[in-house]
């Protein structure tokens, strides 16, 4: 099988709108959270969330673009514009049918949804739908701009496992470029989930935090005082190319794409299994599909949303996994800093991933007081600031509603 590399990066966090910010504040250990500015939130259980800052499309997109899309898909034009870039890529050079882009989003037009049907219900009822409407808000489209602005004919379609979204979007581009399918793809994910619905339902399953005094410490990962997570913004993208043709045009390689798995939990409909059992099993094979051993594992991005259950089930499955090697293996959690951006969430983490093994520094997990109990003894995990170590292995863990489990894992070249 071929070999796949990564030779771009693209980043628009709630902690910077491009790799170099978005890094340089995951190593500062800075907080994205704040009171939500996009619309009134004073009557909702949550009142704050991990939104983009001083992020103006239009200095990016032209009209056009900005009238057929939702912000979701304008996330993901932007970021993968910076990951094209930062490629060195010509298209122009290329067969544009061996470049395609696998992408992921969760909700997809979520805003866009709401504001055509508050339109028309708080109207006369009359059918007079933008004819945007169906384009912008379903989630296939950022995946088709993508391709358009950029004449990029290959494989292209959008991926949906909820959080674990863009590790699927990751892995299924690894694999189609492994067996010869294409030749570069754009891969990654985009979420725009800071709406009234959105943030309503995930208030009403109690899912997220409310700690609504302190927003900037409301994310604390494996905290005995956790009490949910903070939603997130943003888009990732990952310029995934086949190693031989990255090699013979010179291109800088950031990291191999060395393994990809996913399972699935079979178990509830929002809640992961207890024992972690989907996610052991994912790790587990993600790093067979890579020839790696567990021990060569010197850090894990962990899904870590700072749920009550979900925070030790995923520790159970890395538990398991790690065994007698557990105490040479560094987690963090880097939502404790972006928020969580849903189908967005793997991209970015995939990106902190490959930072830590290029510039040999663990992100950190900030706002963790104090540990559970219930934690394992020696675990190691990065709390407050950043470590230095020299990282060759790096594993992201992702996991979403309806038990999916998607597991990236990336090795210094």
């Amino acid at each position: 099988m071929n070999r796949v590399v990564v030779t771009g990066m693209g980043a628009l966090t709630p902690i910077g709108n491009d790799v170099p910010a978005f890094i340089k504040n995951l190593w500062a250990g800075t907080s994205g959270a704040a009171p939500i500015t996009r619309f009134n939130a004073e009557r909702f259980r949550t009142r704050f969330a991990a939104e983009l800052k001083q992020f103006n499309a239009a200095a990016f997109l032209d009209k056009g673009e900005l009238r057929k899309t939702d912000l979701f898909t304008q996330y993901a034009l932007v970021a993968a514009d910076q990951a094209i870039k930062d490629s060195g890529l010509d298209f122009t050079a290329m067969d544009p049918f061996d470049t395609g882009v696998i992408w992921g989003s969760g909700q997809g037009g979520m805003q866009t949804f709401e504001e055509q049907v508050a339109e028309y219900i708080g109207g006369d009822r009359n059918p007079r739908f933008n004819p945007f409407f169906v384009p912008k808000l379903i989630a296939n489209m950022a995946s088709g701009m993508i391709s358009i602005r950029y004449r990029l004919m290959g494989i292209n379609y959008t991926t949906v496992s909820a959080c674990a979204t863009s590790n699927t979007a990751i892995m299924d581009a690894l694999n189609y470029i492994r067996l010869g399918k294409a030749k570069v793809i754009i891969t990654g994910g985009s979420e725009a989930p800071i709406t009234e619905a959105s943030v309503g339902g995930f208030c009403a399953m109690k899912a997220m935090s409310v700690r609504n005094d302190d927003p900037q410490a409301a994310s604390r990962p494996f905290d005995v005082n956790r009490d949910g997570f903070v939603m997130g913004e943003g888009a990732g993208a990952l310029v995934l190319e086949e190693y031989e043709h990255a090699r013979k045009r010179g291109a800088k390689i950031y990291a191999e794409v060395a393994g990809a798995a996913m399972t699935a939990d079979a178990w509830h409909m929002t809640a992961t299994h207890p024992e972690g059992l989907g996610a052991y099993q994912a790790m587990r094979l993600a790093l067979k599909d890579g020839g790696i051993d567990a021990g060569e594992v010197d850090y894990v991005n962990m899904h870590a949303t700072s749920t009550p259950v979900g925070d030790l089930s995923e520790i159970a499955a890395i538990t398991k996994l790690f065994g007698n090697d557990l105490k040479g293996v560094h987690l963090s959690a880097t939502k404790s800093m972006t928020g969580h951006l849903l189908g967005a969430a793997g991209a970015i983490e995939a990106i902190a991933s490959i930072a830590s093994i290029n510039e040999s520094i663990i992100p950190p997990t900030i706002n963790t007081q104090h540990l559970d109990p219930e934690l394992p003894a020696g675990i190691q995990i990065v709390l407050k600031d950043a470590v230095e170590k020299k990282v060759n292995i790096a594993m992201s863990n992702t996991f979403g509603f309806g038990g999916h489990n998607g597991i990236v894992v990336f090795r210094k070249m």
